[in-house]
């Protein structure tokens, strides 16, 4: 008897998913790390600020209370109703609880957006830089993302007349991002409101919202009920550890998208479900605080950058980014970020990981302290100065 071997190999679908290139700059500094390097985080995009006071009593309440059970795979009722009356207070947007799907972070509530909207073939366009995972998540889900290049000189922002000539008969949804991840930009009103009557619907990604120093944002939900929202606690509230998010879904999808989360899910995390209550309701000083803190870096970040002779035409007014034009010294960001992390010893994002329109770009992330900043820069200009 004789055993047949065949050569093991993963699935056409997963083998198309590209490599998360600011995940391979982080890996590759921690590796430094542990051989005594000091690396300046400049990075990943995670805050510094340990989490507010009152979630950690929510979590320790929750925990002592016994809340350590399944709940709704919706969420909790009493998350679902915060999250209703934050977003009628900031955006006077009503909504009904069931409209609400409380998730284990974003990823995965883009993940069932997509497999919730999608069939083979169906198009989402994106702008071009994006973040980097949106292509990943469109295509592991059998859908083709159409890219819409965005320029420097327009503050990134998609244009929806560009976005109208890239609608086809297969297009499903239109995926904005808003204050932007990397480029730290705003979608203004006007653009925001043109693109909801573009037909399809609208996916937006509201996970910076409350990060924005000039102007305001606004929620897709001010201009149709056409459309998804994603966000989430991890970035204005400093919980990314705790992985909670929530999307925001059409009548029509709740049951679909709900029959998902049963399946793949169960629900979200339970205890962590009490310090978003708390987070929504009583962190409000707290956010103004760190808002504050990022304020004083982005000014300063941005004015050392440009110092440095790195290209900044329009300044990021949201978010924890600076994408800056580098390409007069190198046109492989890739390339350029290793080098700069292995001859200045600090971590910066290539910027041909948001799409190839971010080719010749570098990310900075001012989620770090003014200290590190301070040093990270320094460390940038000597680095430039010898090459």
């Amino acid at each position: 008897m004789t055993t047949s071997h065949r050569k093991e190999a993963a699935s056409n679908r997963t083998s198309r998913i590209t490599p998360f290139l600011v995940m391979d700059v982080l890996e590759k500094a921690d590796m430094m790390e542990r051989t005594g390097i000091d690396v300046i985080h400049l990075e990943v995009g995670e805050p510094d600020f340990d989490i507010p006071e009152c979630v950690k009593a929510a979590v320790k309440k929750a925990l002592d209370d016994g809340r350590t059970y399944y709940t709704h795979s919706l969420g909790d009722i009493r998350l679902r109703e915060a999250i209703c009356e934050h977003y009628h207070g900031r955006y006077g947007v009503s909504l009904e609880p069931d409209r609400v799907m409380v998730t284990s972070g974003t990823s995965p509530a883009m993940m069932l957006v997509f497999a919730a909207l999608l069939d083979p073939g169906d198009e989402v366009i994106i702008s071009d830089p994006h973040y980097a995972c949106y292509p990943n998540f469109i295509t592991f889900a059998g859908g083709t993302p159409i890219t819409v290049p965005v320029s420097e000189s327009e503050g990134f922002q998609l244009d929806p007349a560009d976005v109208r000539k890239s609608i086809s008969e297969k297009t499903k949804a239109i995926f904005i991002n808003s204050p932007s991840n990397p480029t730290g930009t705003l979608l203004s009103e006007e653009r925001m409101r043109a693109i909801a009557r573009l037909g399809p619907y609208v996916i937006s990604d509201e996970v910076y919202h409350g990060l924005v120093y000039e102007g305001m944002e606004h929620s897709i939900l001010e201009f149709t009920d056409n459309a998804f929202v994603l966000n989430g606690f991890s970035k204005l509230y400093a919980m990314t550890g705790l992985r909670l998010g929530y999307l925001i879904v059409p009548e029509p999808f709740v049951r679909t998208l709900q029959i998902l989360h049963q399946n793949f899910m169960i629900s979200a995390n339970s205890v962590v479900q009490f310090a978003g209550i708390a987070a929504l309701r009583e962190a409000g000083d707290d956010i103004k605080r760190m808002r504050a803190v990022y304020n004083k870096r982005r000014i300063y970040m941005v004015k050392r950058l440009r110092e440095l002779g790195f290209g900044i035409t329009v300044e990021p007014t949201g978010a924890f980014y600076i994408f800056v034009n580098a390409g007069h010294i190198s046109g492989d960001s890739y390339g350029l970020a290793f080098d700069i992390l292995e001859k200045a010893h600090v971590g910066v994002a290539p910027g041909i990981d948001f799409g190839k329109n971010g080719e010749g770009y570098l990310r900075f992330s001012y989620a770090n302290s003014m200290e590190n900043i301070t040093e990270g820069l320094d460390r940038l200009e000597r680095y430039l100065e010898r090459i």
